[in-house]
């Protein structure tokens, strides 16, 4: 887990998308969250973090609903959600972080 600490400790927003290959709500965020990356640039970070092969960080997070996503920021946690986002919504949230 101190490679997440890692991850979030950064003076840019990094947006996280946590998921399962099996869950069809986290399949169907694929190509949103590849949008949001490719509109944000080196602007914000975005990770997507496979909850069955990091089991401990997503227990320690509570994750409990497929997919969570959440914003951290100079590692701290700004913003969480579960379920299925569009990438306009997502892009204006991290953006507000800048």
């Amino acid at each position: 887990m101190s490679k997440f600490g890692e991850l979030i400790s950064t003076q840019i927003p990094v947006l996280i998308d946590f998921y399962t290959e099996w869950n069809e709500s986290s399949v169907s965020m694929h190509p949103v969250i590849k949008d949001v990356a490719a509109a944000l640039g080196d602007k914000a970070k975005v990770i997507k973090i496979d909850v069955d092969k990091n089991k401990e960080l997503a227990d320690a997070l509570r994750i409990k609903g497929l997919p969570t996503l959440m914003i951290y920021k100079q590692g701290l946690m700004i913003w969480r959600q579960s379920g299925e986002v569009d990438a306009n919504t997502l892009i204006s949230i991290v953006q507000e972080q800048f």
